[in-house]
């Protein structure tokens, strides 16, 4: 999203340099994408629930992961029954039946895990990535509001680079930008400690380490 905004406005930038008198007609204003995104209420509460569903999601792989140990050690006890001299032949046999059982039950909880990982990875993906789509919908309208109140032709992301590490700004004396303008309206009617970023620290469990690396436009 981020992207089609930058190249789209950087297109229309470069286009205009080839009109005569661009720079009598076109009134320019800036605003830091990225800082009105991170400072936005919305951004900071998405972000908080979607660390705790992080959390939540690493808890219970962590369930099952030692549900999976567990029966890794009574695999192992059956396999040294299976070879214990001092028992019957008869009961060997049937201690090796069990243990293979149990591993038949062991490369089942294996995949099993596999497979919560990979889904529960691509439902935080498709939730981070559809909340950042709306919230970055959100700031657009707010800014085009704001450029045309303002009377602007143009209004350019100061935040940093383009995905193909080309500047969308080259160069800007920070006159005439909206970022602050647009915080301040984004939070007018943020509740009572949702600007709280303290509730923002990480989860501490190494399980599922991927999630905790999600894709963000705004990161």
């Amino acid at each position: 999203m981020k992207k089609l905004m930058q190249i789209g406005l950087l297109s229309a930038g470069l286009a205009g340099f080839s009109l005569p008198g661009w720079s009598a007609e076109q009134k320019i204003a800036t605003i830091n994408l990225t800082k009105a995104f991170n400072s936005y209420y919305k951004s900071i509460q998405a972000s908080i629930a979607m660390r705790k569903e992080v959390a939540d999601t690493k808890k219970e792989e962590s369930q099952m992961i030692e549900s999976l140990r567990k029966h890794d050690d009574e695999y192992r006890q059956l396999v040294d029954k299976a070879n214990d001299q001092a028992v019957s032949v008869e009961q060997r046999e049937k201690s090796k039946k069990a243990a293979d059982d149990k591993r038949t039950e062991l490369e089942g909880d294996n995949e099993y895990i596999k497979e919560f990982e990979q889904k529960a990875k691509m439902r935080l993906q498709a939730k981070e990535e559809q909340r950042t789509s709306e919230i970055v919908k959100e700031i657009q309208g707010i800014v085009e509001a704001h450029a045309k109140a303002g009377g602007y032709t143009m209004v350019l992301d100061s935040s940093g680079v383009s995905h193909n590490l080309v500047p969308v700004l080259l160069w800007t004396n920070g006159q005439d930008d909206m970022t602050d303008s647009i915080i301040k309206e984004l939070n007018a009617a943020a509740p009572p400690g949702s600007l709280d970023t303290n509730a923002l620290a990480a989860p501490t469990s190494n399980n599922l380490t991927n999630l905790t690396n999600l894709p963000s436009t705004f990161k």
